[in-house]
């Protein structure tokens, strides 16, 4: 019978020995937390300006294809903030409900008996403000918004410093706001 030799060894195994020390857990659990304190933040900032875009490239979006409706068809089409049950403008409503599309013969604004509506877009999520002017955008047949020109600004929980601006000139163009364009979030 042979007898084994026991010998105390604080932090190191020896060979037969499986698992991790007790320094070995300390330093992973430090660096884990180091990079969790590093990257969180970051990755917060990475989702609200996902967020921003996605919100942005929905009424962009939405703006070129009222526009493009309105040339295809020869006639006005009309975006406008919607009503509850996205049936009918509500000028009462905040852009943030939502906005729906509808061709609107006569440019004004309602949508009256016969009017096809195009789309419906529910409400948008992750801003706190969706500023414009304006309580609706009409393209005439030759895809002009004469009369609803105007500064539409996107705003989030980190205010106006991280705001987004789209200027909708009369000729319906589209633009991003630059430095010039004053954004306001209320």
């Amino acid at each position: 019978m042979q007898s084994k030799s026991t010998a105390i060894t604080i932090g190191m195994k020896t060979d037969h020995e499986k698992g991790f020390t007790l320094i070995e857990l300390m330093v992973t659990v430090s660096v884990l937390a180091i990079v969790l304190g590093v990257g969180v933040p970051g990755f917060q900032e990475l989702i609200q300006n996902n967020r921003m875009a996605i919100s942005v490239n929905d009424l962009v979006t939405d703006l070129n294809l009222t526009r493009s409706e309105a040339i295809k068809r020869g006639s006005s089409v009309t975006l406008c903030r919607r009503n509850a049950a996205g049936t009918a403008c509500d000028t009462s409503a905040n852009w943030l409900a939502g906005w729906i599309i509808f061709v609107d013969p006569d440019g004004d604004g309602m949508v009256d008996a016969g009017e096809q509506i195009i789309r419906v877009r529910e409400a948008v999520k992750g801003l706190t403000s969706l500023n414009f002017s304006r309580t609706r955008v009409t393209f005439g047949a030759q895809g002009f918004s004469q009369g609803f020109n105007g500064t539409i600004t996107f705003c989030d929980s980190r205010g106006a410093a991280k705001a987004k601006g789209r200027v909708l000139s009369n000729t319906g163009r589209l633009r991003e706001a630059s430095a010039g364009d004053a954004l306001t979030c209320s």
